[in-house]
């Protein structure tokens, strides 16, 4: 814009050159003077960049602060996405992870307990041997114990053990109550005796044991 006001002013002064030979003197020295100052005043503001577009200036500023506004919304929004898609995909990991957890323990379940049906007819075998060995003479008696100690090292090895419940207090989840004997000097429902053997897989029961229990005596 400057550079046009320069143009024109020039311009300007070339007519003053055409206007001289039709105007007096007198006018044509005014006329000059007043194009020279217009064409001096274009000059300085442009030299002091005080241009002629000023308003193109503020627009332009006006322009460039929106952008950064539209910028920063956009910023605000992207990191809010960000956050969301981090804690879904915290919860999709955790949940993952459960989901392994889980498998993994039906897994290990499955190679511990998988010979629980197995198992508790073993025991059934187990019970037919002590029986036979206690009715057997002393000789023939010795050589089923050693059967039977055996065959109960090889429940142990496999992590089948038979339960002592002599003396534990009553339990639900591993004995069977089967009779009542009164508790002369012992403490009421303590095991005192056992009629079956109760036996554990791991730790969980998979045969109660049959038991009495010790009750006070009523008059």
């Amino acid at each position: 814009m400057a550079m046009r006001c320069l143009f024109l002013a020039r311009k300007s002064l070339n007519c003053v050159g055409r206007l001289q030979l039709f105007l007096s003197n007198d006018h044509s020295l005014l006329l000059s003077r007043a194009l020279i100052g217009l064409y001096s005043t274009a000059a300085k503001h442009w030299g002091t960049g005080d241009n002629c577009n000023g308003d193109d200036t503020t627009d332009d500023s006006s322009h460039t602060m929106t952008n950064v506004r539209l910028l920063e919304m956009r910023a605000s929004k992207l990191e809010e996405q960000v956050r969301e898609l981090t804690e879904r995909y915290k919860r999709a990991m955790a949940d993952s992870d459960n989901v392994r957890k889980r498998t993994q323990k039906f897994v290990q379940d499955a190679k511990l307990f998988g010979i629980q049906s197995f198992c508790r007819e073993l025991v059934e075998v187990a019970d037919l041997l002590e029986k036979t060995t206690d009715n057997l003479q002393e000789e023939e008696g010795q050589r089923l114990a050693q059967v039977q100690d055996r065959l109960q090292g090889i429940f142990t090895k496999h992590g089948l053990n038979k339960m002592s419940p002599v003396g534990d207090k009553y339990d639900p989840y591993q004995h069977e109550i089967v009779c009542h004997t009164p508790a002369e000097g012992g403490e009421p429902s303590t095991v005192t005796i056992v009629k079956q053997d109760g036996y554990k897989l791991h730790g969980r029961t998979i045969r109660h044991a049959q038991v009495g229990i010790a009750v006070m005596k009523q008059d």
